[in-house]
């Protein structure tokens, strides 16, 4: 059904509050970044367009907020999600380590068929930060990235654009073959809908 196609990839960004999500996401759709963002309520979305491969799609981003007293509000912002983006503060080894519970929460509230292909992305932010301050290192989160299943990942800094368009043209070409491959699944299930139903009519009564 060509009516289904979409352009629009729906992306979730997610992450302990504090860690940069809105700033990345700012940086990335806008070029600003803001010392004065509060802490996201609920959820919000900005929207960019991008060119690939010669075709035109529209990437949402979607932020959730990371106190856990809104992740009730998970279900409906994750479903139709394209690709995730797992997002910690390189200065802080607690959000580091809430990452695995991050990509597990994404799994169940978007009750993902094929878990184990869903594209992830991660990213390592505030690296503008005093590398004596950073407590988690790059082969550290290198290495988690492998055993996951070789996840993209990539250090960012939301204050500085360093790695910004490089990590979230990623996001969008993963998120658009994900795309890709969510329309194909479509298409074979109605085919074969529209077969068994075919089928069905053809042993009718012929009196």
């Amino acid at each position: 059904m060509s009516s289904r196609k979409k352009t629009l990839l729906k992306v979730i960004v997610l992450g302990d509050s504090g860690v940069g999500k809105t700033s990345l996401m700012q940086q990335f759709v806008n070029g600003k970044f803001s010392h004065q963002y509060k802490a996201t309520i609920g959820a919000d979305f900005l929207t960019k367009e991008l060119n690939i491969d010669d075709k035109n799609v529209t990437i949402q981003l979607w932020d959730t907020a990371g106190q856990e007293r809104f992740q009730s509000l998970g279900v409906a912002f994750y479903r139709g999600a394209d690709c995730c983006v797992l997002v910690y503060d390189v200065t802080n080894a607690k959000s580091f380590e809430h990452l695995g519970f991050w990509k597990d929460e994404f799994l169940i509230q978007a009750n993902i068929k094929n878990p184990n292909s869903f594209p992830f992305v991660v990213l390592g932010n505030k690296i503008d930060i005093d590398e004596s301050k950073r407590t988690v290192a790059n082969k550290k989160a290198m290495q988690w990235c492998e055993e996951k299943g070789n996840i993209p990942y990539f250090e960012t800094s939301a204050k500085e654009a360093v790695n910004i368009d490089q990590a979230f043209d990623i996001v969008a070409r993963n998120a658009f073959q994900q795309e890709l491959e969510n329309e194909a699944e479509f298409n074979e299930d109605y085919s074969d809908a529209i077969n068994i139903q075919l089928d069905g009519d053809q042993g009718g009564c012929a009196c």
